[in-house]
This record gives C-alpha cells, structure tokens and sequence, in this order.
C-alpha cells in the first residue's frame, strides 16, 4: 500500500501544468551564468521586477544619490576647513551653512529637488562646488526620467487587462456541422473592445521519436482556423472557438477512452491591442485532459432584450449533453467511406443489371417483330430514320 500511495503521489508530481489557468507560466530558469545581460538591457529589468522590489530600488536610487553628493559635500567643507571658520564674516566658505554631514546632506536632498531653502548656497568663489552642483543637477534628471518612466510603463503595462478577458473552464468535443470539433469559449468583461485579437493554441505533450530520443514537452500547434481568418476575432461577446478534428489534428485517433489514458496540456493564447492605450496584451490559460468533457456542448448566454444583445455571464461556464460516437475522427471518417463505397458498389450493380435486363428484352423484340416503330416506341426508343428524314425535309423548305 505504501508503494501505490508513493506511485500516486509521484505521478501527481509528474502531473504538472506548464500554464496554470490564470496564464502563470510555470518554468523557472535556473544557474543563469551570464547575468550581465540583464543589466544591458536595465530598464526591461527594472519594469519586471515586482512591485515591492520596485518601490525599493525607486526609492534607492534617490536616497543613494542624495547620501553620495552629501559626502562630496562634506569632505570638500572639511578638506577646505569649512567647517571650523562657521560664523566667521572674513572666511569665504565653498557651501554657507555646512558645518556636519547632516547639513551636507539637506543640501544635496535641497539641490538634487530643487526646493532651495535659501540658507545653504555654492558661493562663486568655489569651483568644485559649481562642478558638483551641475553633476548632481544632470544625474539628478537622468534619474528622474528612468524613475518616472518606469513608474508609468509598470502601472499602465496591459498584464492587467488579462484579467477581464476570460476563458470557460472545461473544453467540450462533440459533432458540429457533421465535423467532430473540440471548442471552448472565451468573453470579454470591458465594453471598451480588444482591437485586432487573435487566438492561437499549443498542445503539450512529451513523445519518443521513431530513433529512440524523448523528446519533453513538445509544442505542436492546433489549427483554430488560421488558413479561413476564423482565428481573428471581433470579441464584443462570449465566442466559442473551434478546433476541427481532421487528418492534420493531433486529435486525429483520440477515441472518448483513450482520452482519459492520455498525458497533454491544451495552451491557448488570446493577443489583442488594448483600445485605451495602444498596447498589445496576452490572456493565457491551460486544459489538461481531464477539463475536456466528451459529447458536450456550451449553451447560449446571448439573447435579444429592448431592442440590443444581452450577454448572461451566469451561463458563460454551463455545458449540456448531446449525443455523440466514443469513437476517433478517423474510425468515424474510414466508416463514412466504407458506406460511400457499399453505396457506390450498389449503384453501379443496379444499373449493370438494368441495362442487361434492357438488353434482354431489346433482343426479343427485334427477333420477334422486327426494327418496325411499334416496338420500338413501346420500349420507348424513338423511331430515328423518320426523325432523320423529317430534319432533311424541314432543311430542304426552309424551315
């Protein structure tokens, strides 16, 4: 009993999801050896980092500035010995005012955001004081403009809007116009409109080669109707996506039972540009085998209300049973052939013996009467030496 529990517990573990439903993808990246591309590209870095990490490099990349210029400050005030001539009227002082580091460093915090209290200033007669004034001006705007940049992309990114878009919980398979389809569907809760959305999906699936190599998590796309436009959507109401099972589907010789004994992971994609503000944004989520429900169908939630479209949520998730073969797309399409061509087979004998019985019958006549008209019009061939005649003479009237 141990070891079924440990067998079950493992395979659970094995179990994975590689997209959860809320769209997280879930892949670590591990011993990352060169690091220090993150930093080339460090405003992408900055933007991902999570919002409290975020908040804390925004608010050191000011505090450390402030606390580096302040030292500057400091160690100029003592190196010119400053800081023993304060009050003294005959002593001219680089920075007024600056006699600790605390002083020093109200006047970096009073330079760098320009608040100028008025009681410390850089006298004309030091230079390096104006040189530090103006570094400190210019790493003060280069600070403000990567800060207040990435404030704005990190609060106005469209992650957000993904949470309004949302997709059914279960996928169905069952017969639509007589194609055996696996659907699911998805809505948009905005009245402001995804622009240009477009819908993609991705199986999942580990497979050996026919050479022997496992080959983990392969990615195979499902067609959900790119060769017709049907992938590209007007999402103003809850739409249910289609993906026919055909020869080209990876679905092709999946029977109702083998799909329980299956292992795969169903990724789709939803991608659109935001109408507020331009950008593009991407709605995922997974279906593993067991969210696909066999001979099931979504039902409606539109309806027509005081002249406009009504769009009942409550029933975004309902399902109803319809009658549907456990059988593949491919048993189900060789059966459809096999009774074309018993119909075919039957079709050709019939005439075959049709036209043998004629013949039969033909022969008689002519041996018994002769090629006269009355047997002939009685087996209803027409009489074609008198049409023949009848043509030569119309010709000859000029008729």
């Amino acid at each position: 009993r141990c070891s079924c529990n440990a067998f079950s517990s493992a395979n659970k573990q094995q179990r994975q999801r590689y997209v959860t439903k809320m769209g997280k993808c879930q892949v670590n990246l591990g011993r990352i050896q060169e690091k220090k591309r993150f930093l080339s590209d460090i405003f992408t870095t900055i933007v991902d980092l999570k919002y409290r990490w975020f908040l804390f490099v925004f608010m050191m990349c000011y505090i450390i500035t402030w606390v580096v210029f302040g030292i500057i400050y400091f160690f100029d005030a003592w190196i010119r010995d400053d800081v023993s001539h304060i009050g003294d009227p005959e002593w001219k002082p680089c920075i007024e005012n600056v006699d600790n580091f605390i002083s020093a460093l109200l006047f970096s915090v009073e330079s760098q955001r320009t608040i100028g209290y008025g009681s410390r200033i850089v006298t004309a007669d030091c230079t390096e004081g104006v040189i530090l004034l103006m570094a400190q001006s210019i790493v003060g705007s280069m600070i403000d403009a990567l800060m207040v940049g990435c404030m704005f992309v990190k609060i106005s990114r469209p992650k957000k809007r993904a949470q309004t878009l949302i997709f059914s919980k279960k996928c169905v398979v069952s017969h639509r116009d007589e194609k055996l389809c696996l659907m699911f569907r998805i809505g948009d809760l905005r009245d402001s409109h995804m622009v240009d959305a477009k819908i993609r999906a991705k199986l999942i699936k580990s497979r050996q080669t026919k050479e022997g190599e496992f080959i983990p998590l392969e990615q195979s796309e499902l067609n959900l109707g790119y060769d017709t436009g049907e992938d590209r959507l007007f999402l103003v109401e809850p739409q249910i996506i289609c993906h026919v099972i055909n020869d080209h589907s990876p679905f092709w010789e999946m029977t109702a039972e083998s799909l329980k004994r299956e292992q795969f992971e169903i990724i789709v994609i939803l991608e659109g540009i935001v109408e507020a503000t331009g950008m593009t944004c991407q709605a995922r989520t997974s279906y593993i085998e067991d969210e696909i429900l066999w001979g099931y169908r979504f039902e409606p939630c539109m309806t027509l209300e005081k002249g406009a479209f009504r769009v009942d949520y409550s029933r975004f998730e309902k399902t109803f049973e319809v009658q549907t073969p456990a059988a593949s797309a491919k048993e189900m399409y060789e059966l459809k052939e096999m009774e074309r061509q018993d119909q075919s087979t039957l079709s050709l004998y019939w005439d075959h013996l049709v036209h043998s019985c004629f013949s039969a019958e033909l022969n008689d006549v002519l041996q018994d009467e002769g090629p006269t008209e009355e047997p002939l019009a009685r087996l209803g061939i027409p009489n074609i030496t008198e049409e023949e005649t009848s043509a030569e003479f119309q010709n000859q009237i000029g008729v």
